[in-house]
């Protein structure tokens, strides 16, 4: 059996895309976008997380625990330039969305 395409090949223009070598890459922070907040992750434990405008909010910090990980969440007071602890969860998703409630 021979399959063939009846899709008409596209052409891409690479100028809008940049490369950056793997070896670049490899110090960038991951970053991640969710309900409108962001998390840079700043080393493997833990996470900042800003509004889209760039406002650090607080943190997100892994914990080890005997049975499986844990999340801190630390909001940010700026006015008092101190961190508050907001909680701790299982999942850093239900930590990160704390800081859209608190």
């Amino acid at each position: 059996m021979t399959l063939t395409s009846t899709t008409t090949p596209r052409t891409v223009d690479t100028r809008a895309f940049a490369i950056v070598p793997a070896a670049d890459r490899a110090h960038e922070p991951l970053a991640e976008t969710r309900g409108g907040l962001r998390l840079v992750q700043v080393r493997d434990d833990l996470a900042r997380v800003t509004r889209a405008g760039g406002e650090v909010l607080g943190y997100v910090e892994r914990l080890d625990d005997p049975l499986g990980d844990r999340w801190r969440a630390k909001r940010f007071v700026a006015r008092e330039r101190r961190f508050v602890e907001i909680g701790e969860f299982w999942s850093r998703s239900d930590a990160t969305d704390c800081f859209r409630f608190a």
